[in-house]
């Protein structure tokens, strides 16, 4: 999929090296259930660009409630260094799905933000 055809996207960037965060996973959910139940859509990992392309095809998003999981701990851990938070999780909320969503992170072992892209 051409990572400008899907309706959420994802850049993670290192910034305690400067650099892309390659190989991190993440895991997409909607709530579900009246709001009693996340529903995993995708797993995938950032590229080598640090950018996860394609967490949903072109009309799939539809208005709800939103989470995209990094396994923060995974990453450092794979680098050699201690961190503080073994996950970032952030929520949003869709309220219209014809609109692109870009959710960016920024991480270092002992930080991270992150906010609405575009």
């Amino acid at each position: 999929m051409e990572p400008g055809s899907s309706p959420l996207t994802t850049h993670v960037l290192d910034t305690a090296s400067g650099l892309p965060a390659e190989g991190l996973c993440l895991r997409l959910s909607r709530l579900e259930d009246h709001g009693q139940q996340w529903t995993e859509l995708r797993k995938s990992y950032t590229d080598p660009d640090g950018r996860c392309p394609g967490l949903l095809l072109p009309g799939q998003m539809k208005a709800g409630t939103y989470k995209l999981s990094f396994d923060t701990e995974g990453y450092w851990q794979k680098r050699g260094q201690e961190s503080f938070y073994p996950y970032v999780e952030v929520v949003f909320t869709v309220t219209n799905e014809t609109h692109k969503f870009h959710v960016p992170l920024l991480l270092s072992p002992w930080s991270y933000t992150t906010y609405r892209g575009s």
